[in-house]
Parts: structure tokens; sequence; C-alpha cells
């Protein structure tokens, strides 16, 4: 009897589902912040300082395009010259126009 009882405990291990695998480690630190600067610049963006951290900045489709409300743009539309920003994101603080074709100051770091 007790053979069967060993049988019979290595068929229920066997059936166990196998333990997880570890996840491959994530960069961290200088090695993520490479990662992101190359994967910026693959995808024709440019890497810059913003603030207190590095942004991908990409120029938009509609740079420079007409515009009368943000909606209009892809980024922000600029209250001054009611163009589409030239870049994105848009640094600093700049008048851009709302959805509603409001003047707000928009500030981002």
């Amino acid at each position: 009897m007790r053979g069967v009882s060993i049988v019979a405990i290595m068929l229920l291990a066997a059936c166990q589902p196998d333990a997880p695998k570890p996840k491959a480690l994530e960069p961290v630190g200088l090695a993520k912040l490479d990662q992101k600067r190359l994967a910026c610049e693959e995808s024709g963006g440019r890497w810059v300082m913003g603030g207190f951290r590095a942004v991908c900045e990409r120029v938009p489709k509609d740079a420079n395009r007409s515009c009368s409300k943000e909606s209009d743009c892809e980024g922000v539309c600029l209250a001054r010259s009611k163009t589409c920003a030239p870049v994105v994101p848009l640094l600093g603080c700049n008048d851009v126009l709302t959805d509603y074709g409001m003047v707000a100051t928009l500030c981002v770091d």
C-alpha cells in the first residue's frame, strides 16, 4: 500500500503548475534613461532637458499650421501666432488657445 501512496504523491506533484518564471530585470537609473533616449531618437524625436528631467521632443505633423483652437492641433495652438506648436511637448510658459478659442497661459517644465 505504501508503494501506491508514493506513486500517488508523485503523480500529484507532476500536476502542479510550473513556478512562474522571473521577469527580466528592468533597467534603472542611467541605463533606463539611455533606453528611453534611444527609443526617442529611433522614433524621430530629439532628447532634450526640460526643467529637472529629460523629455522626448518631436515635431508634430501639423507644426506651424494655422489654428483657432487647441483641438485643431496635435499639440497646442499658440495664441499669438494662431499656429500649431512647432514641437511636442512645448516646454516653458506659453499663451495658448483652449478648445473654446480662449487664451490661457500653459506652463510645462
